[in-house]
């Protein structure tokens, strides 16, 4: 796309130029909110039972022993708590989240490069992998944003209740409860976690798709034969989908802490581990987690995390780059 540059000139003497975006951003806004969100929720679908054995690693007590062995005994222990229905309890907030985010990050990784390269590059150049990155993390922490508030609900419904006879509250009664006690603010409890998983997530996950899909590209015009452009060559379906697996994997795993966190201090009036009554800091949740278990602790549930974030992700970019290619 290029970039148009128009002079404003104040009072016939000081001339600025300021750069403009392309003209048709509605549109291509439009595509951007709705085959990310269709894409987005069709991942979700698949990764959300993962998810629920993740969040209920990640929250258990301080005290040990632990009340799951490991993840597949979460699993057992869920199945048997409430089948594989149980698996799914709370998914409508995530679902709606998923939307939200996959259509924020898309719209905004994809409005920043246009910034960027009517600001700093050429409009006919290719942009480098680093501005690629800062592309990445800025949609990151743009998305974490309208992120936090649907964690936050979607973390206290996969966490069952300790104690007998104890029923799981409904989004709409977590709403309620949040607000009563905590006022708007309350719905952004874990920020900073959401943060820094989003910011160095954003990176990872667009970096790592468009850093596998250039090392595709050479290869595929090595062996071809044939110069091929980076930006107008498009990929076989399985190299989309292992581009898109190594974008998951490299998501969930570099700021996995982070998101473990975060999810402690979502669900700490659930398990009851505020102390004092005092709710706990993000920094005060990270030393109790590692004095526990160490870098263990922080990384528990990491590995189902990143097992299902492969086929996620990697049906995440098919489906929108599909979308994108058919429609235009």
């Amino acid at each position: 796309m290029a970039a148009v540059e128009h002079a404003i000139t104040i009072k016939d003497e000081i001339s600025m130029e300021l750069p403009t975006l392309p003209p048709n951003q509605g549109l291509e806004a439009f595509k951007d909110i709705v085959f990310g969100s269709v894409a987005g929720m069709t991942g979700k679908i698949i990764e959300y039972p993962f998810d629920t054995v993740k969040v209920r690693l990640q929250s258990q007590p301080d005290h040990l022993p632990l009340r799951y062995k490991g993840p597949i005994d979460c699993f057992r222990q869920s199945l048997q708590a409430d089948g594989f229905r149980g698996l799914y309890r709370g998914i409508s907030a995530p679902m709606a989240g998923a939307a939200i985010e996959n259509s924020s990050l898309f719209w905004s990784y994809r409005m920043i490069q246009d910034v960027l390269k009517a600001t700093f590059y050429s409009s006919t150049e290719s942009l480098p992998f680093s501005a690629l990155l800062i592309s990445g993390a800025a949609s990151g922490s743009i998305t974490s944003l309208v992120l936090t508030p649907v964690e936050l609900i979607k973390c206290k419904m996969q966490v069952p209740p300790e104690g007998p006879n104890l029923r799981a509250p409904g989004p709409l009664t977590l709403v309620a409860n949040i607000f009563r006690q905590d006022g708007v603010l309350g719905f952004w409890r874990g920020q900073l976690g959401t943060l820094i998983r989003e910011t160095g997530g954003g990176a990872a996950w667009f970096g790592g798709y468009e850093g596998v899909s250039a090392l595709f590209r050479t290869y595929n015009a090595s062996t071809s034969k044939v110069t091929l452009s980076q930006e107008s060559t498009s990929l076989p379906l399985y190299q989309q989908m292992l581009a898109g697996a190594a974008a998951g994997i490299s998501y969930n795993f570099l700021f996995y802490p982070a998101d473990t966190i975060k999810s402690r201090m979502q669900t700490e009036d659930i398990t009851h581990r505020r102390l004092n009554g005092q709710r706990q800091t993000f920094w005060g949740v990270g030393k109790a987690l590692w004095k526990q278990q160490g870098l263990k602790a922080l990384y528990r549930g990491c590995g189902i995390t990143c097992a299902r974030s492969a086929p996620s992700s990697a049906f995440i970019f098919t489906i929108y780059e599909g979308l994108r290619s058919y429609f235009g």
